[in-house]
């Protein structure tokens, strides 16, 4: 039944997320705000609707945690293992109601309005500027290389502080060095920061003579202001007769299921009508809230597609990768670039005294009952991420794959990055290492300030 568990409880599948809806709020099963009645919110909800609540130990003491943050980073330590032997769970958290809501409501944040990459401990190159953001009206773009910032070297900052701190304050000095060796110095301010969540769509014609055009589209972000700019992205789609697609979700790092859900129908509502898109998976005492989404037909804006090329890179995560998996038993689907982060699990949301505890509480699987890929979904064809390039552009490393595959059916030949990614670390948002733990996502939408 399509949608039935956002009236359960608030759904996401972000790399850190936020929801439809939500469930409980302050004084809806709180008596008071005290720090001991919020430790025991945490522990009630995460017995109830943690994924792993089985492993969660049988009591506690509430007095040996400081604050109801403090309680949820040791139940987390209980979910299984990683490969790499620490705690699977890095994506439940407690954070700002008001600042979640903004968020995945109307795409909004407080913050600069870039996101960056670190290739080594003095260089941090731009990915993202998101447009009209005070980092784009401050002269910033993406492949810029950070230099200093309020007259400090990226790698004195780095061996002190380290740079979340610093780009936690306001406002700063940045000495950028752009992509030709110039150097830009500006100051910028944090303010609200709009994402719009489709910031580009284009047919391109395949170029084998026959006027057969493949359609591309880049999605930032699945939250609640997507929906109407991907119907009207897909209805232009259907009229011009696309059937193969190139979807471009590099920086996405997953949000509202409704929306996933809405992807997928727009991507296989016509060819696969009716068969199973996902199914979601709650613990054993919450087994009545399992569900199941089928595809739709969503008529003039469903396509009758026969190949999805999805653009991937380790920041692919969650809402993203439900799409692409739920993709696979049905269609074509080739993914370029790198292989994604790896999160089949989901949250959902409760309110309480201003904060929002959304922890991992369900994970999904496709049609074929796969759903195992923490490790991330494997890349097909792999191709660099050039930030001297813009996203999407026809130069671009990524579309020139995808549009090789599409006309041989084959992976081009690719030229080894001259930065290797084990060199390469997440300095921002998905971490490089799968261990580590994202922030909320107002704080860092795909590792953007």
């Amino acid at each position: 039944m399509r949608n039935s568990l956002v009236m359960i409880a608030g759904l996401i599948l972000a790399a850190c997320g936020s929801s439809d809806g939500n469930r409980g709020n302050a004084g809806g099963g709180l008596d008071s705000c005290s720090n001991n009645d919020q430790k025991q919110f945490v522990w009630d909800a995460m017995r109830d609707w943690y994924l792993w609540n089985n492993l969660l130990p049988g009591n506690i003491l509430l007095s040996d945690y400081a604050s109801p943050e403090a309680l949820l980073d040791h139940l987390m330590s209980y979910s299984p293992d990683d490969s790499n032997g620490a705690p699977l769970d890095r994506f439940s958290f407690i954070g700002s109601a008001a600042a979640d809501a903004a968020f995945f409501g109307e795409g909004q944040y407080e913050g600069f309005g870039f996101s960056s990459k670190q290739f080594a401990a003095d260089d941090i190159r731009l990915t993202q500027v998101f447009a009209d953001s005070p980092a784009d009206l401050g002269g910033l773009a993406r492949g810029q290389r950070i230099l200093e910032i309020n007259g400090r070297t990226v790698a004195a900052i780095q061996a002190a502080e380290g740079i979340d701190a610093v780009l936690g304050t306001s406002p700063l000095t940045f000495v950028m060095q752009q992509p030709d060796g110039a150097q830009l110095t500006t100051t910028i301010a944090r303010d609200i920061v709009t994402i719009t969540p489709v910031p580009q769509y284009r047919l391109i014609d395949a170029g084998d003579g026959s006027g057969r055009l493949v359609g591309y589209i880049e999605l930032a972000s699945f939250i609640g202001t997507a929906d109407d700019a991907l119907n009207a992205v897909f209805a232009k789609f259907v009229a011009n007769g696309i059937n193969d697609v190139i979807l471009d979700l590099r920086y996405n790092g997953g949000g509202l299921v409704s929306t996933a859900n809405l992807l997928g129908d727009l991507l296989g509502g016509d060819v696969a009508e009716n068969l199973l898109f996902s199914a979601t998976h709650f613990n054993a005492d919450r087994a009545a809230a399992n569900d199941s989404s089928n595809f739709f037909d969503r008529l003039a804006a469903s396509m009758s597609l026969s190949r999805l090329v999805v653009v991937a890179s380790d920041r692919t995560a969650s809402a993203s990768e439900l799409v692409t998996n739920s993709m696979m038993p049905h269609v074509e689907v080739v993914i370029v670039g790198d292989t994604t982060f790896g999160k089949p699990v989901g949250q959902v949301g409760f309110e309480f005294c201003s904060k929002i505890l959304r922890p991992t509480a369900f994970q999904t699987v496709n049609a074929d009952g796969y759903g195992d890929y923490f490790d991330g979904i494997p890349v097909d064809c792999p191709a660099t991420d050039e930030l001297s390039i813009a996203v999407g552009a026809d130069a671009d490393p990524n579309v020139i794959a995808a549009m090789a595959y599409l006309d041989t059916g084959a992976c081009p030949v690719v030229v080894a990055p001259t930065v290797s990614k084990a060199q390469a670390t997440q300095q921002t948002g998905l971490p490089e290492s799968r261990s580590q733990r994202p922030a909320p996502p107002w704080r860092e939408f795909a590792g953007a300030y």
